[in-house]
């Protein structure tokens, strides 16, 4: 066999790893208050934890507490931390023009709700057009 490669057997079933966010799994970390999980996440996100949140993003945690976990939350606050309550959820975050709806997974703890919802969209630019050249001046429109 060889070094480094799983093989997997007729009839075995292959079970996804349990996440895990620096040695904890997600229903420990659920159960963590908000000053011990700041302990353990990125320095950007335990210094929001630390100042604490705005009047908007409390009114945005709360309605995303009351509501049912069927229901899509909207929301325009992009600054909002993902915690291990919201997994699970489905929040549709504003990128400026519309509503890009988002199911919150484990891997989205400790980072905001703006980062899954992009503003800018890739442009793919084709060629040029008739008379955008010279030399196309002279291309058979068909």
């Amino acid at each position: 066999m060889p070094k480094g490669k799983k093989v997997v057997r007729k009839g075995e079933v292959r079970r996804r790893r349990e996440f895990t966010l620096r040695g904890l799994t997600l229903p420990r970390l659920q159960e963590l208050p908000l000053p011990e999980l700041a302990k353990i996440l990125p320095a950007r996100a335990r210094r929001s934890i630390r100042r604490g949140f705005n009047a908007e993003q409390q009114r945005f945690l709360e309605r995303l507490r009351t509501t049912p976990k069927e229901k899509v939350v909207r929301t325009h606050c992009r600054d909002v931390l993902i915690l291990p309550a919201h997994v699970g959820r489905r929040v549709a975050v504003h990128n400026g023009k519309e509503f890009k709806e988002v199911e919150i997974r484990p891997e989205m703890i400790g980072h905001y709700f703006g980062e899954f919802a992009l503003t800018r969209r890739f442009e793919k630019h084709s060629g040029p057009g008739v008379g955008a050249t010279r030399s196309s001046k002279f291309m058979p429109l068909k």
